[in-house]
């Protein structure tokens, strides 16, 4: 075990696993056309993400407060078109920053039933920002990309959307593996906020390598490159975003005007009356390196740290065990708890080691209770079990299935239910070793 000699602010924040959770009357914006006509727009999910959830959260609790000096009326202000047209045209981006319907209507949504959370945002983004910018500048992008998790997560580093996509930048499980991002049954890095900012910062300079405009790249991130390939060929060719509008999936048609939207609220909260939610700072933090596996529990126990807190430390463990068998694993702790971790490490990997770490690395296999040795036992054995053969044929039959739980492998059912692996992926035609909690399947 070695101490890692840097001390960072703690910035992996607000641990609750969070699904984002649409609402039907929000989760949609509608514009009208020159000719009159109305468009549904749909909303990225992040946009219907419940503020009250947020807040919750175990460090927006401890770490961010409103701010009771701002004495801003919690109402809405509205100006002529002009006015946002100027104040986009002011803001100090490589990237453009046009003015529309669709655009105003992000804005409206972001400054009206939004606004609290435009005030967490604000809060959350003292402690995410500077790891957005250190990873773009990392890859010598455009900063104002430090706006895009905003859209994409709400800046929660462990919301999960509909389809999968993970933490601040939302990556997919096949983008997130493409880009270094470890992703396993006990660990998920695109939760990591650092690990996974420089892998959005990657993703996003090789989009960029691909269109070279970055209207286009933000819209395949959303929707992915071939999406925007198709949408280029069916407008002839033309290969601007306003231009492809009408070819692209209904969200990414709302995905660049949101992404604009976002820089100018985080930019002019002010102008709508927004009051920020008020940051401390949160506790410096320190890491240790362990070569052996460890269950968080152990770790908050005999250190006397908040489980929780530890959890939000260490977003990336999904279910709470370091596997430091498999490699050298980080685990990031309060400052003060590091020498406390270091003098009692042998205390730690001890501690409930039973109940907490329940994988068995040997086991022995029971002998067989019924043996035969001579012929004539075998045929006795043949004529019994002819005899029994009807009987025999109706049990072997019988059907039964079970709820899969939380946390169960194919491995875990098949051991509890006398079978094999093999045998429940053919029984319920399991391709993979992946199933959900709460379904049934079948184990006989």
């Amino acid at each position: 075990m070695r101490k890692k000699v840097f001390i960072i602010i703690a910035t992996m924040l607000f641990g609750g696993n969070c699904v984002m959770q649409a609402q039907n009357e929000k989760d949609e914006i509608i514009v009208t056309d020159n000719d009159g006509k109305e468009e549904t727009i749909d909303l990225p999910e992040a946009m219907n993400y419940e503020v009250d959830s947020l807040l919750n959260l175990y460090y927006s609790k401890t770490y961010l407060q409103q701010d009771e000096d701002c004495n801003y009326r919690d109402e809405n202000r509205d100006y002529p078109k002009e006015v946002y047209i100027e104040r986009l045209s002011r803001l100090p981006n490589v990237m453009e920053m046009p003015y529309n319907e669709i655009v105003q209507k992000f804005i409206d949504r972001y400054t009206g039933r939004l606004r609290h959370s435009v005030s967490y945002m604000l809060g959350a983004s003292n402690f995410y920002i500077p790891i957005f910018e250190e990873a773009l500048e990392a890859y010598g992008l455009p900063l104002e990309l430090k706006y895009l998790p905003v859209i994409e997560s709400a800046l929660n580093p462990k919301a999960t959307s509909h389809a999968g996509a993970a933490g601040l930048w939302q990556f997919m499980v096949a983008t997130g593996k493409q880009y270094g991002l470890e992703i396993n049954s006990l660990i998920d890095e695109r939760r990591d906020p650092i690990k996974s900012s420089y892998a959005a910062a990657h993703y996003l300079k090789d989009l960029y390598n691909i269109f070279g405009d970055w209207s286009l790249v933000i819209a395949a991130y959303n929707c992915g490159p071939e999406n925007i390939n198709k949408a280029i060929h069916r407008a002839d060719g033309q290969a601007d975003y306003w231009k492809i509008y009408p070819y692209l999936p209904r969200e990414t048609r709302g995905y660049v005007p949101a992404f604009i939207a976002a820089n100018y609220v985080m930019n002019y909260y002010c102008e709508h009356n927004i009051c920020p939610m008020r940051t401390t700072l949160p506790a410096k933090t320190d890491t240790v390196v362990v070569s052996k596996d460890v269950h968080l529990k152990q770790i908050a126990d005999v250190c006397g740290i908040d489980i929780e807190e530890l959890r939000t430390l260490n977003p990336q463990y999904r279910r709470d065990i370091v596997n430091g068998n498999n490699k050298p694993s980080v685990i990031r702790l309060p400052a003060n708890a590091t020498n406390t971790f270091i003098a009692n490490e042998d205390s730690i990997y001890r501690y409930e080691t039973d109940a907490l770490l329940t994988r068995r690395s040997l086991v022995e296999v029971e002998s067989s209770k019924y043996t035969t040795s001579t012929s004539s036992s075998r045929k006795s054995y043949s004529k019994s079990k002819s005899r029994k053969r009807k009987s025999s044929r109706r049990s072997r039959t019988r059907k039964k299935s079970v709820t899969v739980r939380s946390g169960d492998t194919l491995s875990e059912i098949a051991e509890r239910h006398h079978t094999t692996v093999k045998k429940l992926r053919q029984l319920n035609g399991i391709k993979g070793n992946n199933i959900r909690a709460g379904k049934k399947i079948r184990v006989k």
